[in-house]
């Protein structure tokens, strides 16, 4: 690169800062400037997801940056979903039909603190911490920052600015605001929210539940989750309708009514929950929604990346993994980057917001299926044989959930039309009872390709 150019990136979480040590590593100045604290020398979690499910297409982008192994190295396996019935019973409901394929509990906290522990060592990268960005100017590339310990206003300026900042971007704000070209918005809330729990390690330190699995109990209209922590400890999400139903997050006003719920339809967690009502009290219920705009970019100076361009709930774990793969993608179209960022631009859109919308809406699909049709029987029948069909065909079934999780090289748009084509087909396939014991393996998997192609030619479902 003859120049460097200087480039502006608003929002140091985990897009930001993966963002920031790509760029650096081609050769560009990096401005990296974030509202929050430095979350290495204070805990600002806030109430937000303390560890996230991290998954091939986050690996990949880790890849790129060579941090792999480093991520990996604080990570815990999940093989599959542990179902936890109103019995107390469970059972385990693998991700794949493949040992190696597997989904890996990561702490927020310790992958952005190595992201920025590696982004701070290049040395044409600066990292500022507690200064708000106020408004870009998206004409010139500069943004209004205030300091929010000396109250002080700052104004910085790039050859390029990227927002990096999360669903409440101020900088897609900006661009709202702006009437020079048309902007395109919604925000769509579920009518239910989260909040963040706990199940402690036991005396000694060891896991109270299966360590390698993702916990759910999944109970109709409401589900628990936990995902396990390097220290013996699971996190614990409770996703509860704010005013519908017996008990929801308005009508639990006290410890006992809280208690009540959880005995009632979360008994064995409870159990191990001993500070359930502190915990519920203290921690903030947090809203679940998705973000979708258009376009990303203004004047071939601005650009929206990650949670900032397509917030999504985070029923498929792929929030982390889907920011991260813009990343990836953004990274091949810089590839080709002759000057014309107004170009480059266009051709990052083109290229990712097909996909950003499938995975926003196949996490709402998620939602529905992990709350009500996990325990199911006749999803468990075709889970049983989706499971089947990767461990004996690998190279010839992948279920919806293996392309989306393990086949990083397929975008999303393409594993939701393939995969909702698929399940279609193998409901329709088991409640017509044409999948029995009495036929092969090689039978049901040419069953199933037959009525799935069928699905896609015909189906304008499968084809949004």
């Amino acid at each position: 690169m003859e120049k460097q150019e200087k480039i502006l990136i608003i929002g140091a979480g985990l897009c930001g800062s993966l963002l920031a040590l790509r760029l650096a590593q081609r050769g560009y100045e990096i401005d990296l400037v974030e509202k929050r604290p430095d979350l290495r020398k204070t805990d600002i979690a806030a109430g937000r997801s303390i560890n996230l499910a991290f998954s091939n297409r986050g690996i990949k982008a880790m890849k790129l940056v060579g941090l792999e192994k480093k991520a990996l190295d604080i990570c815990i396996p999940m093989n599959g979903r542990m179902i936890h019935n109103t019995e107390s019973e469970t059972f385990l409901s693998p991700y794949s039909g493949l040992e190696e394929e597997y989904i890996n509990s990561i702490s927020r906290t310790d992958l952005n603190a190595l992201l920025l522990d590696e982004a701070e060592k290049m040395p044409n990268v600066t990292i500022s911490f507690n200064k708000e960005c106020k408004k870009v100017n998206l004409k010139e590339g500069s943004a209004e920052f205030q300091d929010y310990n000396t109250k002080e206003k700052i104004t910085k300026t790039g050859s390029i600015v990227i927002g990096t900042d999360g669903a409440g971007s101020s900088l897609r704000k900006s661009m709202m605001e702006d009437h020079g070209f048309l902007f395109s918005f919604s925000q769509d809330y579920l009518q239910h929210g989260y909040k963040e729990l706990s199940i402690l390690a036991d005396k000694n330190g060891d896991f109270q539940l299966y360590k390698n699995a993702l916990h759910i109990w999944p109970r109709g209209e409401n589900m628990v989750i936990a995902l396990p922590n390097l220290d013996g400890s699971f996190t614990v999400t409770l996703f509860l309708s704010y005013e519908e139903g017996e008990y929801n997050f308005k009508n639990l006003t006290s410890a006992e009514k809280v208690e009540e719920y959880f005995e009632k339809n979360y008994p064995d967690a409870l159990k191990l929950m001993p500070n359930l009502a502190e915990e519920f009290f203290e921690n903030p219920t947090g809203p679940l929604g998705t973000v979708k705009c258009s376009p990303w970019h203004s004047y071939g100076k601005t650009l929206l990346m990650g949670d900032a361009a397509h917030a999504i709930v985070p029923f498929y774990g792929q929030g982390m993994n889907a920011s991260f793969e813009d990343v990836v993608v953004f990274d091949e179209i810089l590839n080709n980057h002759t000057g014309d960022w107004n170009e480059t631009f266009k051709r990052y859109q083109k290229e990712r917001k097909k996909d950003t919308d499938a995975i926003a809406d196949l996490a709402i699909d998620n939602f529905y299926e992990m709350k009500e049709h996990t325990a199911a029987p006749i999803f468990q029948q075709k889970r049983k044989l989706e499971t089947a069909l990767e461990e004996e065909f690998p190279a010839e079934y992948s279920s919806k959930y293996r392309l989306v999780t393990f086949q990083e090289e397929i975008g999303y748009q393409e594993a939701m039309q393939r995969g909702r084509a698929q399940d279609k087909a193998m409901l329709k396939l088991i409640a017509e009872g044409k999948i029995s014991d009495d036929i092969s393996m090689k039978e049901k998997l040419k069953l199933v390709k037959k009525e799935t192609q069928h699905i896609l030619e015909n189906d304008e479902l499968t084809s949004l």
